[in-house]
């Protein structure tokens, strides 16, 4: 079983395919996933370029469809992409393992999404709807990239002063 941080990282990568399919930073997320699967096996790695192709394609016909349906599938290649990192992580031995995730982390931080998901430290990577609440005085916040829609708290009620 991996480490919590492991399958943050796996899900960061998850949402960085489905994220930059069909926009400009495809071509190198691409390229740089399926060499990071292949491990220098050149079959794997063109195996896994044609993986990312399927994806690509459900994924713009999924979005040329629109609706629910659309994310249903992001969801779905989210969870196959991030299940697929986490797969091989598992199956290394502890220092290839490690030396994978520094790969990792160092191809979403050069072809990921630019203030997408968040991996480890106390971060999570969301894709659609968050709530944060305070409640009883607390405080809450976020960090939000992208559009955020803001509504004041409810109305005390009269009855409790």
């Amino acid at each position: 079983m991996l480490e919590q941080a492991l399958v943050a990282l796996a899900g960061a990568g998850g949402v960085a395919v489905v994220q930059a399919a069909g926009t400009d930073a495809w071509a190198g997320l691409r390229q740089a996933v399926a060499q990071w699967f292949g491990r220098g096996d050149g079959q794997r790695r063109q195996a896994e370029l044609e993986r990312l192709d399927r994806t690509a394609a459900e994924l713009a016909a999924a979005r040329d469809d629109g609706g629910a349906s659309a994310e249903r599938v992001r969801a779905r290649h989210d969870a196959v992409w991030q299940s697929r990192i986490e797969d091989l992580l598992e199956q290394l031995p502890e220092e290839e393992r490690n030396h994978a995730a520094d790969a990792l982390r160092e191809l979403l931080r050069r072809h990921g999404p630019r203030g997408g998901g968040a991996e480890g430290g106390g971060g999570i990577a969301v894709q659609g709807d968050l709530r944060i609440q305070a409640d009883r005085g607390s405080v809450a916040f976020g960090i939000a990239h992208g559009d955020v829609t803001v509504s004041g708290p409810p109305a005390p009620d009269p009855t409790q002063g």
